[in-house]
């Protein structure tokens, strides 16, 4: 995984208004109204009820700012509706104004709005096949991640935001649980492999010292780089967070964790949605939303099996290049694995290598991108281990930078032992930092053409588009030769592709073919990443969705283009668009091609 789905949740509702600085150009004029206020309005309305975002990224200033820097957004059904409702009618809005008067950048952008408004609308009847408390995407998880990664504090006033919202944490803990309970009630639990894997992270957060806790670490980290909070200061706000997580988080946490001991004995390891009422229905939603088609789960699971074969075909020919000839593809990669783990995986030494290594990669991939981009992000990037506790469950991913530049691009690695290994973590750089989801995420925070609600994806992240681009900067690299002094690296590449065809093929097994866990696990997903599919339905496609459609559209444009086609203008166009559905980049792409063509 590389975007948590605190990235791709669409939070938030209200009724309030509030102008934003307007990019240059973005005022067409339609009747009595233009787009720039409706867009500013329905944006403002979004992120004055999302505190989340508006902390994040310094959506507003002074007061209303502090405000909102204090709040955690309710974890209830009923806040999901205001959420739904407000897109609604920001969807009702978008669709009387009559667009025919507006440049084909504006129809465009609003073509993305309008499907991004219409994805919140259609979940509706789909709120409850998502659980509330689990090892991946739950209140337990994103509460913590919201803290420690993505939280500014560069000054005295938001630490006190902090301390502050932090005593917001357990009565949202204490509203998930009562989510759980509510679907437990309508039979809706999760299987007892997610019960068993969540009540074990949740305990391992409550196991340390208060004031060892990363909701404690974390504030003291941040606390550091900021000049104006003296050294008594810090040690006042520390204990005041010690505090709160001592009597009133661990409580929380332990009562969540006895609610999922309760579910236990009433589960089963029956895994995918085809086990619930409207289970189909909810997987063909999720796809949707997830890979920007309509293609069915049938169809994606044929798209699977073909990429592996091709892809398992590829990394036989280079096995047997380096003199590992014995076994499945699937026994020779895992033993190239094994072989290059670092020394004493579970060593402080080693354990600190790895990141060491990580970043030195990322500055590397800066350097041999030049050649390949026009366009480069100014904000930088660096990566960071995962709390301790999350280690078992999570997946790598990234974090998308603050517009104003106090928080720079964070991609957060799992030193769990099976990833203590030299195999692959150049491919993993590539996807997570440069040229993948940093570069393309990076720029759009930083690109002033593009309205404020793209800027911050502040309706949700475009799974296909952003995933789909990380992977295929992953074959980028491949492609421009950074690998050809490195075969275990290139097969550390295909083996990442070959991983993300499987997932097209075990995700739609899983909640369409009525597949288990351990069938999963012995197609060759390790049993982590499995247990993300179940609780995560349907994202785990978009990588692969997204990747072939950039794909295609690069070979029309090459077919079309001929000698006239160049790869910098290319990316330049994917870049300039920013996260946007698989139809709509079509567009955009196309008129690229126009335009070069007229050019000629």
């Amino acid at each position: 995984m590389t975007i948590s789905r605190r990235d791709l949740c669409l939070t938030a509702a209200g009724v309030v208004a509030r102008s934003f600085l307007i990019p240059p150009g973005f005022a067409q004029l339609t009747g009595a109204r233009s787009v720039d206020v409706f867009v500013a309005k329905l944006t403002d309305d979004w992120a004055r009820n999302n505190p989340q975002l508006a902390t994040t990224q310094r959506y507003f200033t002074g007061e209303e700012q502090d405000m909102l820097e204090r709040r955690i957004s309710p974890q209830t059904r009923a806040e999901a509706l205001k959420r739904i409702e407000l897109a609604r009618k920001g969807l009702n809005e978008l669709r009387t104004l009559d667009r025919t008067r507006w440049d084909e950048s504006h129809r465009l952008w609003a073509e993305v709005l309008d499907w991004q408004l219409a994805i919140v609308v259609d979940e509706e009847p789909y709120l409850d096949y998502t659980f509330p408390l689990e090892q991946m995407n739950g209140f337990n998880v994103n509460a913590v991640e919201r803290f420690t990664v993505s939280r500014p504090v560069t000054r005295l006033r938001d630490a006190e935001n902090y301390v502050a919202a932090l005593s917001q944490v357990a009565p949202r803990m204490d509203e998930s649980i009562a989510e759980a309970r509510r679907l437990q009630d309508r039979g809706i639990i999760p299987p007892d492999f997610i019960l068993q894997a969540t009540i074990k992270q949740m305990r391992g957060f409550v196991t340390p010292a208060p004031d060892a806790n990363p909701f404690v670490t974390a504030l003291v980290e941040k606390m550091a780089s900021a000049k104006d909070i003296t050294p008594t200061k810090r040690a006042v706000l520390r204990a005041e967070a010690a505090r709160t997580v001592e009597a009133r988080i661990y409580p929380a946490w332990k009562r969540g964790i006895t609610l999922l001991l309760e579910q236990l004995p009433k589960s089963t390891s029956e895994a995918g949605l085809w086990r619930l009422k409207g289970g189909a229905e909810a997987y063909a939603y999720f796809l949707k939303r997830h890979t920007t088609t309509n293609t069915s789960a049938e169809e994606i699971h044929q798209i699977g099996l073909r990429q592996v074969a091709a892809i398992e075909g590829q990394m036989d020919t280079l096995l047997k290049k380096i003199g590992r000839s014995e076994g499945t593809v699937n026994e020779r990669i895992e033993k190239l694995r094994l072989d290059l783990r670092y020394p004493n995986p579970t060593s402080e030494a080693s354990r600190e290598q790895i990141m060491k290594d990580l970043n030195a990669i990322i500055v590397d991939a800066a350097k041999r991108s030049e050649s390949l981009f026009d366009l480069r992000p100014k904000s930088p990037v660096i990566a960071q281990p995962f709390p301790t506790f999350r280690e078992a469950n999570a997946a790598a991913n990234y974090n998308m930078p603050a517009q104003d530049g106090s928080r720079p691009g964070v991609v957060q690695y799992p030193r769990r032992i099976e990833r203590m290994t030299k195999f692959g973590l150049r491919t993993l750089a590539y996807h997570e930092a440069i040229p993948g989801h940093h570069f393309q995420i990076a720029l759009q925070v930083e690109n002033r053409s593009l309205p404020r609600f793209m800027q911050l994806r502040a309706f949700g992240n475009i799974a296909a588009n952003s995933e789909g681009w990380g992977l295929y900067a992953e074959k980028l690299a491949a492609e421009s030769g950074w690998y050809d002094d490195d075969v275990e690296g290139m097969l550390g590449q295909l083996s990442n592709e070959l991983w993300r065809a499987r997932r097209l093929v075990v995700d739609t097994g899983l909640h369409a073919k009525k597949w288990t866990r351990q069938q999963s696990i012995d197609y060759g997903i390790e049993p982590s990443e499995v247990e993300r599919y179940v609780v995560f339905p349907g994202q785990a496609c978009s990588y692969m969705m997204g990747q072939l459609n950039l794909l295609d559209l690069r070979e029309k444009a090459k077919r079309t283009l001929g000698p006239r086609f160049s790869l910098r203008e290319y990316h330049n166009a994917v870049f300039r668009a920013g996260s946007v559905p698989s139809g709509v980049l079509e567009k955009l792409i196309d008129a690229y091609i126009a335009r070069t063509t007229a050019s000629a």
